[in-house]
């Protein structure tokens, strides 16, 4: 199995992909053969990606003045 990084391209009514012939022939694949292709969307945020987006009930200030209180409250 290889990864290879490519755009979709419009085909009419549909998308299509185009292959490298190199990787083509390094997977000995030719015209007509069955192959499967896995799709994943390439992410620009790669901390969105590994920890999603997380959602707080309070807001960032209101949090940091809480913890504020709690530190310096004598």
């Amino acid at each position: 199995m290889i990864e290879i990084k490519t755009r979709l391209r419009r085909w009419g009514n549909s998308f299509g992909v185009v292959l490298p012939m190199k990787a083509i022939e390094n997977e000995k694949v030719s015209e007509g053969e069955e192959v499967v292709i896995l799709m994943k969307r390439k992410k620009n945020n790669v901390l969105r990606e590994t920890f999603g987006t997380l959602r707080f009930r309070k807001s960032t200030d209101q949090m940091m003045r809480e913890i504020d209180e709690e530190i310096y409250d004598d």
